[in-house]
């Protein structure tokens, strides 16, 4: 048995994704832009003219990581998802399966392509947050570190929904009902110290706080929980999902008749 890595099949699909995303760019990169946009002009300066601070810097400067994160999580997991399922409506995965492709090949590729995309959008973000409020990260390792795990966490639970899913509605299932709801309410536009403490508490299970709260550090060196905790339940969460997804990619889940 070989072990070797077959890098032009993994490239290539790599490719793939970033070449399909940028085909469709109108749909996938400028909306988030966008609304980004008008969550900093609605949120961050016209409702932030009336807070002054919060964890010590600007409204608006505390707004910019959540709105970041807010991106990489719904890009990451709409590519995977929409792409694996997409792959097995129109059978171009069946081409993977006969290739000399493994299954952790074609899941990294997947990922990889998901990264990729995420890390286009949140720092063209970045860049409009340094401009309009003049918010740069402070840390620029945490804030690649965690924006990259953040990712792969998504991008892995996309390509499960996307083998799971028998109808392409099945794939907004996750996103209204779960992802997007838990970010909203998971520290994007306020601080958990101004919530209620029984509310407060509650977010401790809200794996989206988790991921906001550690990426905010990144931009304000501040944090509502310890930064090694939030690292550690983003990352168990990430391996978890990413194992799930190989496992279902390995096994052939609604891959093979």
């Amino acid at each position: 048995m070989t072990t070797d890595i077959n890098y032009v099949g993994l490239l290539t699909l790599v490719k793939r994704e970033i070449v399909r995303s940028a085909k469709i760019i109108n749909q996938v990169v400028w909306p988030p832009i966008i609304t980004t946009l008008l969550y900093v002009f609605i949120f961050g300066l016209a409702l932030g003219s009336r807070i002054k601070q919060v964890q010590g810097v600007s409204y608006a400067e505390f707004l910019i990581p959540g709105l970041i994160m807010l991106q990489v999580i719904d890009s990451s997991y709409a590519e995977c998802s929409s792409s694996v399922f997409q792959g097995r409506f129109m059978n171009s995965i069946q081409e993977m399966l006969i290739a000399p492709m493994s299954a952790s090949e074609i899941v990294f590729g997947y990922i990889a392509g998901s990264l990729a995309r995420a890390l286009i959008i949140a720092n063209l973000i970045m860049v409009l947050g340094w401009i309009l409020v003049h918010a740069v990260p402070e840390n620029w390792l945490l804030y690649f570190g965690v924006m990259t795990v953040v990712s792969v966490l998504f991008s892995a639970l996309g390509i499960i929904f996307g083998l799971m899913a028998e109808k392409f509605d099945h794939l907004a299932v996750l996103t209204t009902f779960a992802i997007t709801p838990l970010v909203f309410i998971g520290g994007v536009f306020t601080s958990a110290q101004l919530l209620p403490p029984p509310i407060r508490n509650l977010e401790l299970f809200n794996p989206m706080f988790y991921t906001i709260d550690a990426f905010r550090y990144s931009y304000t060196g501040q944090s509502y929980l310890p930064l090694c905790l939030s690292l550690s339940v983003i990352a168990a969460l990430a391996i978890l999902c990413f194992g799930v997804a190989l496992r279902m990619a390995i096994g052939g889940y609604k891959l093979r008749a």
